[in-house]
């Protein structure tokens, strides 16, 4: 009998961020479209909020979910480019107590079939920090939706083997670690 026994689907609260400066309720399609995919895939949405791409005003609404107790995730669109006024890895970076960098590589992977050498200007990237997984990926719909359908769904599920990060978050009822994903360092 294998030692990886199959886990039941646990909801996970999740925030999502847009960064721009000129999104709003009305017009924020790639947070609607993360929002719509969580909720569709049995999550919650613990928070939305769009600020400014701005380092000070990124990291303080991080900064505020990663302290609460009830975010489990943080998605964070936009701000990932190379413009002058693209400021989200910068803010995020130092918050991050562990980097996952297979998420940046994969999502370009799975970009450069979707639109070429052109993924090499996205800096998309993602860590966790106090129990929380945060994932920054680009501004645009298509590139959250890739994001989601190709890499987030599965990995916020409990019941993707062989690991996924549900094992790895801060939540009393998900705190049981899977040893199968845990590194032997």
């Amino acid at each position: 009998m294998s030692h990886k026994q199959k886990k039941p689907f646990q909801p996970l609260n999740i925030a999502v961020h847009t960064v721009s400066d000129t999104r709003t309720e009305e017009n924020d399609t790639s947070g609607l479209a993360l929002k719509e995919r969580l909720l569709a895939a049995g999550h919650n949405l613990a928070d939305k909020k769009i600020t400014k791409d701005d380092i000070f005003h990124i990291r303080a609404v991080v900064s505020d979910w990663i302290y609460r107790d009830d975010v489990n995730v943080v998605l964070i669109t936009g701000g990932t480019g190379f413009t002058v006024r693209d400021n989200t890895p910068q803010a995020v970076e130092p918050l991050l107590v562990k980097k996952v960098p297979g998420f940046g590589e994969l999502f370009r992977y799975i970009s450069y079939q979707e639109i070429g050498t052109s993924t090499v200007q996205s800096r998309a990237l993602a860590g966790i920090s106090n129990g929380t997984l945060i994932v920054c990926m680009p501004g645009s719909p298509n590139a959250c939706k890739t994001a989601w359908d190709k890499i987030l769904v599965d990995q916020l599920d409990a019941s993707h083997r062989p690991c996924n990060f549900v094992d790895h978050l801060q939540n009393a009822k998900l705190a049981e670690v899977d040893s199968s994903c845990v590194s032997r360092d």
